[in-house]
């Protein structure tokens, strides 16, 4: 599919505080892409410059074909954007709200469209300090939505929200994708990024460090394989560590953890060992290298909320 946008090579300074540093990716047409970061990589100024709430010190950014830098207007009517957090005015109504923004473009979805999409029925004349998080959340979606965008922005959409209300948000942004709308978001939470993002670009002060499909990403660390084991009857250490493949073993009574280069054989070999001591396998769990793991391999740090 055609590129929606294209970024090369963004810079953004403040003061001597370099922000963002030569970032350069593409989203293809129906793709769900993420930018996963620590706390200042650099994911809200760079996403600010490519929508235009920021004049980036220098690089292109292209969206729907146009240059965005040169031709700011054309581009607003073809994009949405839903920040961190939505600010109305208290007493507005999300149906105030939406008929307000709609009068700002050529081409709008109706209102009363936009409040059954986004569940708002039964506070489409409320006001909006009436809402809850979940509400205020999807309406902001809804106003994001307001244009018919072709490409969506979405800055930690979910970020604060109940379970239900995330997944709620979930379910629209995978329609958006099934619509075949562009939908470019920001996330703090690496379960969010493994099951929403067709591809990821991990940042990391101010440079993408990595991109890729999640699986691709996961398949490349140098993270070892997890095993845990529990027996009925404790466990020798040096049993363990002599086991082919294990890298590093720690015992705790009857329980154990090993870290592996070769899963088969080492599963293999553990029950011979076991079968040979007279010992019996109570439990076994297998956990593979996570994007989380990749992501701390990468930056060195967790993703914190």
């Amino acid at each position: 599919m055609p590129a929606q946008v294209i970024v090369h090579n963004l810079m953004k300074n403040y003061g001597p505080v370099e922000a963002v540093r030569g970032v350069s990716f593409e989203v293809a047409q129906g793709e769900v892409f993420g930018m996963l970061g620590p706390n200042g990589a650099g994911k809200t100024s760079a996403v600010e410059c490519v929508v235009g709430l920021r004049a980036p010190d220098s690089g292109s950014v292209e969206l729907c074909g146009i240059d965005a830098l040169a031709h700011p207007s054309l581009v607003k009517e073809r994009v949405g954007v839903a920040l961190q957090s939505t600010a109305l005015q208290d007493k507005i109504t999300p149906r105030e709200a939406l008929n307000l923004f709609g009068s700002f473009y050529a081409r709008k979805v109706d209102t009363k469209r936009l409040i059954e999409r986004f569940a708002l029925e039964e506070k489409a004349d409320a006001p909006f300090d009436s809402l809850s998080g979940g509400q205020r959340q999807r309406l902001a979606l809804a106003l994001a939505f307001v244009n018919e965008p072709d490409v969506l922005f979405l800055d930690e959409p979910t970020t604060g929200l109940d379970p239900q209300s995330r997944r709620d948000l979930h379910n629209s942004i995978l329609q958006m994708r099934n619509e075949g709308r562009t939908v470019l978001l920001t996330t703090h939470y690496i379960e969010e990024a493994h099951q929403l993002c067709d591809r990821i670009a991990i940042i990391d002060r101010g440079k993408v460090i990595a991109h890729g499909k999640p699986d691709d990403l996961i398949a490349k660390a140098q993270a070892s394989i997890r095993i845990s084991v529990r027996t009925v009857r404790p466990l020798e250490p040096h049993d363990l560590q002599s086991l082919p493949g294990v890298e590093n073993a720690q015992v705790a009574g009857e329980s154990a953890e090993l870290k592996t280069a070769n899963v088969s054989q080492t599963v293999i070999e553990l029950v011979k060992l076991l079968e040979a001591r007279g010992n019996e396998l109570a439990d076994l769990h297998i956990r593979r290298p996570s994007l989380e793991d990749v992501f701390i391999e990468l930056t060195g740090t967790s993703l914190r909320e």
